[in-house]
């Protein structure tokens, strides 16, 4: 029998589930591995190589979302599950996810294409027969919480509509008895929705203190948020996220309340933090902002997110834990720190997850691949595809003010490269873009090369043979980058002479809570042409 307490354990000695990889220091890791206890960690592998949580064997190894998936908010739909998650800045944006295993997803559609700023902590949820997603968003000038809906999961979705809510984030979606809607949010508050769930009904009232921590733990600040509601037996769950989400890796929690009205009393678990890193020789920091419910086979699950130790850069990534519900009603998870694999929810066999990365742009795959980061209004007017061709009009001066082209990737390492073609008084190329102050990269224009490291430029020059097209490859292994060109379409190339470390750009130097994306970029007048976007997973 499986004994969710010990992992696999249980299932290996039984030999139910085949072989099990090890997780032990050294196994297939580089000479470094003495300075990383999980650098034996083996992941499945999926399209490109990229790694995968299904292992092939019954098990899976967490994160199921690798790379920059936070604040996940899961919808069960009968057999079907839905995901989605913050995506700040990237527009189209609110990618909807789909799975029926719980660790095997793809991409549905991307719900959200008018841009209303940096969007925060979505709540995804469906109410009498409608889909709706409460979206948390600002601009340097105006902050609220907006939503919008849909008849079918595939969109069409609606334009989002403003429920003026300036001084909120994190809405988490709840039906009374009497079937009354709120919005419970940040701080402890909520407040009233009207029955269509498109308006609000009344005022932010304050219902609940949320539990605090010891003054001597070492956290990031209070900043109780997240709030979900979920219904079981006689009660009222809350879950809210405390502690701030990046900051020390001990800052991020879990903790639970329960009531047995959503208007209170709300009663504080007693072993509160229910999720907490406790140590930065953990796997995964920062672990918060969880929603409970309830999977196949009347499993429980939590699907929460947490940085990666030793890889700020990938950003927030969607972990998913199994629990238990004590004899008293709490919630207990079992499966330890998330390091070593754990039985599958559902086992459905290996099935197709995530999706390849590399684009010959014959098709258009804004939304489920690539997003502008902070675009304009009709940002999607300056690019044409044909051909195999995408041809991008340019915008600015440098990646800082041009809205790049981005795309999320969750390995360690990997390799990434493009064809480059510009019009005399464009600029554009490769980039790693963390946002408009921190990236670093290649790019061509009329003078040659333009180095980017640390946000900043460099002109580096015209080397004989490069024109105006080129390939251009960049390399980030294990937040080590190198920089390669190529005059003859990747049969040679030249290694640029510059190398950078990259660990920091992240949001704890730099904030803005995104990860360290590939980017295409076109600045300048003109165009700058992309062909044969190749990306591959490193070993």
């Amino acid at each position: 029998m499986f004994d969710r307490r010990t992992g696999l354990k249980a299932v290996a000695a039984a030999g139910l589930l085949g072989t099990v990889p090890k997780i032990a220091l050294g196994q297939g890791a580089r000479a470094s591995s003495s300075l990383d206890p999980y650098a034996g960690m083996k992941w499945g592998e999926g399209f490109e190589s990229q790694r995968k949580a299904d292992l092939g064997n019954g098990a899976f190894l967490n994160p199921i979302f690798a790379g920059d998936h936070p604040d996940p908010t899961i919808l069960r739909d009968g057999d079907d599950y839905y995901l989605t998650f913050s995506s700040f800045d990237a527009y189209p944006g609110i990618v909807i996810w789909h799975s029926r295993d719980l660790v095997n997803w793809r991409p549905v559609t991307a719900a959200l294409t008018t841009p209303i700023g940096s969007v925060w902590a979505p709540e995804l949820v469906k109410h009498g027969g409608r889909y709706f997603v409460y979206i948390p968003a600002r601009t340097p000038t105006k902050k609220s919480i907006y939503v919008i809906h849909a008849k079918n999961i595939d969109g069409p979705w609606s334009e989002p509509i403003d429920l003026g809510l300036p001084d909120h984030i994190d809405p988490g979606h709840a039906v009374a008895e009497d079937g009354t809607r709120y919005l419970f949010l940040s701080g402890g508050d909520r407040v009233k929705l009207t029955p269509d769930g498109l308006r609000t009904a009344g005022p932010v009232e304050h219902v609940y203190d949320p539990w605090h921590y010891p003054k001597d733990w070492v956290v990031e600040t209070f900043a109780p948020e997240g709030p979900k509601i979920t219904r079981r037996g006689d009660y009222y769950y809350m879950t809210l996220a405390v502690g701030g989400t990046a900051g020390p890796p001990t800052g991020h929690m879990v903790i639970m309340a329960r009531s047995r009205t959503l208007d209170g009393p709300w009663e504080n678990d007693p072993e509160n933090p229910v999720v907490h890193t406790k140590s930065v020789t953990e796997k995964w920091w920062s672990r918060g902002h969880a929603t409970p419910f309830e999977g196949p086979g009347g499993q429980w699950w939590m699907v929460y997110h947490g940085y990666e130790n030793g890889y700020w850069t990938l950003g927030r990534q969607a972990l998913l834990q199994p629990f238990e519900w004590s004899a008293d009603g709490w919630a207990r998870p079992v499966g330890g720190d998330l390091s070593t694999p754990l039985e599958k929810p559902l086992d459905l066999g290996e099935l197709p997850t995530g999706m390849p990365l590399s684009d010959d742009f014959s098709t258009d795959k804004f939304g489920i691949q690539w997003s502008f980061y902070d675009p304009g209004p009709d940002e999607k007017a300056r690019v044409q595809r044909a051909n195999g061709v995408m041809r991008v009009r340019g915008k600015g001066a440098t990646p800082s003010d041009c809205s790049p082209i981005t795309c999320i990737c969750g390995d360690h390492a990997y390799r990434i490269e493009v064809d480059v073609g510009i019009d005399p008084g464009a600029e554009g190329g490769l980039l790693l873009y963390y946002n408009r102050r921190l990236y670093a990269g290649l790019g061509l224009n009329a003078k040659g090369l333009m180095m980017h490291r640390y946000g900043l430029q460099r002109q580096t020059g015209k080397p004989p043979e490069i024109g105006r097209r080129m390939r251009v490859a960049i390399e980030n292994d294990r937040n080590i980058v190198t920089m390669y060109t190529s005059a003859d379409s990747g049969r040679n190339w030249d290694k640029f002479d510059v190398q950078m470390e990259v660990s920091g750009y992240n949001h704890n130097t730099a904030y803005d809570f995104l990860s360290l994306r590939p980017a295409l970029y076109s600045a300048g007048d003109g165009e700058v042409r992309f062909s044969n976007f190749t990306y591959r997973a490193l070993s």
